[in-house]
């Protein structure tokens, strides 16, 4: 996959088959957008290429409010759209004055001189231009003028639900972990660096990594402990089962949110390594014990879990 910094740098393509769209979490419903347009692109020698934006818009249109929230960091992201099968990746940047254009500018400049669209495909729900004012029946009215065509997906079901950025984001928030996990088509995941904590899990017989999340504006799941596998990224062979902790030690001091996971069957030092955390299994609450040994007992019931769980 070819990735582009700026729409500038893209050099227009024979039929190109594009989609644009934030593809936050590159969801079941995302997924089946990027297959239909490979579909298409085979159908008439072309190529997949997806334009979508960064900053996300809301962090430029609210700086001080946007209140984000995102599934992927864009490093994440630009993994998953590879392994879907996008030919070229565009990441424009986002900017107020790119806010400003109208509809019918953004297919004569973007989607018409930039990218010599030969098919647009967007979701049921797409809109575009200033203030969101394009739509699919825009389109549809100007296609023909500006010789594209364009199709719209449906909604796409798991379950009999309806799948979305925005249900993905609350059953995470909430806990929920296998509709999140049933929604995404894959594990969601958490990567930070290992931090220096409080010590705690040292004392209590379970040493933890604590990790701190550089992308403020990362989704981090519903206070709890999960089962989830941990990769070292300096060694992407290696993996460990571990028992994760996300909340605010409230047996100890209820005190600022936490990330601390125990890497079972692991030794030596974790300091300065980027992790990355992916979400088998969510087991319980974070909640306060009346002693610290109760704790320690429910902690060996943990890990005792994710044991049988993932090893």
């Amino acid at each position: 996959m070819k990735v582009y910094n700026n729409i500038d740098d893209f050099k227009p393509i024979s039929n190109a088959i594009v989609t644009i769209g934030t593809f936050d979490g590159v969801h079941f419903g995302h997924q089946k957008i990027i297959e239909r347009l490979k579909l298409l692109a085979a159908q008439v020698d072309g190529q997949v290429v997806l334009l979508t934006f960064f900053p996300h818009p809301r962090m430029v249109i609210f700086p001080d409010d946007h209140g984000l929230q995102l599934l992927n960091t864009l490093s994440e992201k630009k993994q998953l759209l590879a392994q879907s099968g996008v030919n070229h990746l565009i990441i424009h940047p986002f900017s107020k004055s790119f806010s400003r254009l109208t509809s019918t500018q953004f297919i004569k400049d973007i989607l018409v001189e930039k990218l010599k669209t030969h098919t647009l495909v967007i979701g049921y729900d797409h809109h575009f231009g200033r203030n969101r004012e394009g739509s699919f029946d825009n389109l549809i009215e100007l296609a023909p003028l500006y010789n594209f065509k364009v199709e719209q997906i449906p909604e796409q079901d798991v379950h009999d639900m309806a799948v979305s950025s925005t249900k993905i984001r609350n059953a995470l928030l909430s806990g929920d972990l296998q509709t999140a996990t049933d929604f995404l088509g894959y594990n969601f995941t958490l990567t930070g660096t290992v931090v220096h904590g409080k010590k705690l899990g040292r004392t209590l017989g379970f040493p933890t990594a604590n990790l701190a999340i550089n992308e403020n504006y990362k989704l981090i799941p519903a206070n709890g402990v999960y089962a989830v596998t941990v990769t070292i990224n300096t060694n992407n062979t290696q993996k460990f089962a571990g028992a994760l902790s996300i909340g605010n030690r409230p047996t100890f001091d209820n005190g600022p949110r936490s990330i601390e996971v125990y890497l079972i069957n692991f030794t030596g030092d974790l300091y300065g390594q980027e992790l990355t955390l992916s979400f088998k299994h969510y087991l319980r609450g974070d909640i306060a014990f009346s002693t610290t040994e109760a704790l320690v007992s429910q902690i060996n019931e943990d890990v005792k879990q994710v044991t049988k769980l993932l090893l």
